[in-house]
């Protein structure tokens, strides 16, 4: 079973809210290159936001030696939204890196203890 229907699968038997309450997860990652060194990416995240007062509000890509790369700020929650994809353009990557991860923040817990790796395919 995939990564996806995974979290539909425990979504369905105990309900979103109670399957996605603690931390933010990175569900699926796609890298495209844009440009020489710069890529895009299209981030998945699930959480079970509930308001202002718990909500997936960021995901960072970093280099495999934590140097944050760029950043995506999530300006509000995404309650009836999940799993949700928000992008960022314009990420410079240093030249010969194969590699990145993906590491989300929720405003409760902060940043998550899984990273998310993430292969990045050749610039054009």
């Amino acid at each position: 079973m995939n990564r996806m229907a995974m979290i539909f699968a425990g979504a369905l038997m105990v309900g979103w809210g109670t399957a996605l309450a603690g931390q933010v997860t990175v569900v699926e990652v796609e890298a495209v290159p844009t440009g020489a060194s710069t890529y895009r990416f299209d981030v998945t995240l699930a959480h079970g936001d509930t308001g202002w007062d718990h909500y997936a509000d960021r995901w960072d890509v970093l280099a495999p030696d934590g140097t944050v790369l760029g950043s995506r700020v999530l300006y509000h929650p995404h309650v009836n939204e999940q799993p949700f994809t928000r992008s960022l353009s314009g990420v410079r990557v240093p030249a010969g890196l194969r590699q990145v991860r993906v590491r989300a923040h929720d405003s409760v817990h902060g940043d998550s203890e899984t990273l998310y790796p993430v292969a990045l395919p050749a610039a054009p």
